[in-house]
């Protein structure tokens, strides 16, 4: 829902509150749905992504780094949802191993999700799930095509890499394991990569960093100061 996603961002500024993103989907149709049902459906679904809600830090530091670098957004996004939906997570195996320019097996993602369901979905659910993803990876850059999915690398940015470490500390890596964790593969970034990118990162002051010999400190308190705990 990249496109829904940066419709309601645009619709309501930086400081906006939860109550704030409802109107704009709701009151004020910024996703111009013909009816209050679908507006309320596309609500909820954007919720789930994404919370749409400054109290949920994750939201609250996607929306800190969306608006000064359009080329990060759709990185930005993936990060979030993949943050939140665990379906969607459960087909990152799938995508990142895969080299540039190899077609997608649709088995190994459906093996991915049956591993994290079970027999919990039928398969019409399934194939809507993988549809689903397939789309998801497509917006985010990882797959293009329409009938068969090839694999593309991203480019990652410093504001990608900034969110990636971000998230990677909230699930508890530490270090300069932070710069392996599966939130910069997503990126596909690789630990060098995510260091030059880490300092112009700081160079934005999106974050504070020294690194010397075996020294990796990195602080995130200038991306997100109100964060305690779970960013979820």
């Amino acid at each position: 829902m990249l496109a829904e996603l940066a419709a309601v961002l645009s619709a309501v500024p930086p400081s906006g509150t939860r109550r704030d993103y409802v109107d704009a989907v709701v009151e004020g149709n910024c996703l111009r749905k013909p009816t209050t049902a679908t507006r309320r459906l596309s609500l909820q679904r954007l919720s789930e992504l994404y919370a749409l809600d400054p109290e949920v830090p994750i939201f609250r530091v996607l929306r800190k780094l969306w608006d000064p670098d359009p080329s990060s957004r759709s990185l930005l996004a993936l990060l979030a949802a993949l943050a939140r939906d665990p379906l969607l997570l459960a087909t990152a195996q799938a995508i990142l191993p895969l080299a540039d320019g190899l077609e997608l097996p649709r088995k190994s993602m459906a093996e991915g999700l049956r591993a994290t369901v079970g027999e919990r979905l039928s398969d019409s659910t399934l194939d809507k799930v993988i549809r689903n993803a397939a789309s998801s990876w497509s917006q985010s850059g990882h797959l293009s095509g329409r009938t068969f999915k090839i694999r593309r690398r991203v480019q990652p940015t410093p504001r990608g890499v900034a969110f990636a470490l971000y998230l990677g500390a909230a699930v508890g890596f530490h270090g300069e394991d932070l710069l392996s964790s599966g939130w910069i593969k997503a990126l596909d970034c690789t630990p060098s990569q995510a260091l030059n990118l880490a300092i112009e990162a700081k160079r934005l002051g999106l974050l504070d960093l020294r690194v010397a010999g075996d020294v990796f400190d990195l602080s995130l308190d200038r991306l997100d100061p109100e964060s305690e705990g779970d960013a979820r």
